[in-house]
């Protein structure tokens, strides 16, 4: 079988849902035993359920990847059950809003889940990694490389995600550790529809389908779209990519005004 992961672990950030449990659920289906990370557990018990009943292994912690001492807690009790093979940083929160109308508090509450996030549980993951090599895997945006409207904060959060992976897989192809990172444009998960309906409660489908055709492909992308590319980037099949952006957008970079 192609994209086969079995006896491999896979650690997901934010696994609970939209895209990392669709992510989560991909990575288990092709073998893989995935150690969920959630703030709130009750978050996860729909991708555990889901999982299990297709017959995968999975767990999950809580955890605020914020906190370093936590994350390198989990991680080291992981760790001591065998190998991490995979991680997958997809933890993340958005904001909406200019440099003038983001807060000192809005900054740094990005920079903490979206930008230190990542490094902590990186930088606890390659710890493990460097005896037998590994996969990290980092969820950037098309706000990474391009300027979106109204959107300065989460612009610099991505931007960063985008460079780490970078500067990860350069310090680290010598312990075979392979890093890089897809960046999305709009994707329809729970937390699309959620802010469609606190900000345009008058006009919900009206702003889904603006939305949608933001990407000149004419829809918005769905998570199993991103986990089954995070699937092959994890797999062996991938074993000759590493230090790459995986841009998957519709069309948005390219095509917008095209």
């Amino acid at each position: 079988m192609k994209f086969d992961l079995t006896g491999k672990s896979a650690l997901v950030t934010g696994g609970g849902s939209g895209i990392g449990k669709a992510i989560s659920v991909v990575l288990a289906e092709h073998g893989a035993h995935v150690y969920i990370l959630e703030m709130n557990l009750e978050n996860a018990h729909d991708t555990i359920k889901e999982i299990q009943e297709k017959g995968g292994t999975v767990e999950a912690h809580s955890c605020n990847v914020a906190n370093k001492k936590q994350v390198n807690e989990i991680i080291a009790l992981i760790a001591e059950k065998g190998k991490i093979d995979i991680l997958v940083n997809n933890a993340g929160i958005a904001h909406v809003g200019n440099i003038e109308n983001t807060e000192e508090e809005d900054l740094d509450r990005l920079y903490q889940v979206n930008i230190k996030g990542v490094y902590n549980c990186a930088q606890a993951a390659i710890n493990t990694m460097k005896t037998n090599g590994g996969v990290i895997i980092n969820m950037a945006s098309v706000a990474s490389s391009v300027g979106i409207f109204d959107r300065f904060a989460y612009s610099m959060t991505k931007g960063a995600v985008l460079t780490m992976t970078y500067s990860i897989a350069k310090d680290y192809i010598k312990y075979g550790i392979r890093c890089n990172c897809i960046s999305p444009a709009r994707i329809h998960t729970p937390f699309v529809d959620g802010f469609i309906k606190k900000n345009y409660p008058d006009n919900e489908t009206e702003m889904f389908e603006k939305l949608s055709k933001t990407q000149p492909i004419g829809r918005m992308g769905s998570p199993e779209e991103v986990a089954n590319l995070a699937l092959y980037l994890c797999s062996d099949e991938a074993s000759f990519i590493t230090g790459s952006n995986y841009v998957l957008d519709g069309g948005f970079i390219t095509l917008n005004g095209n």
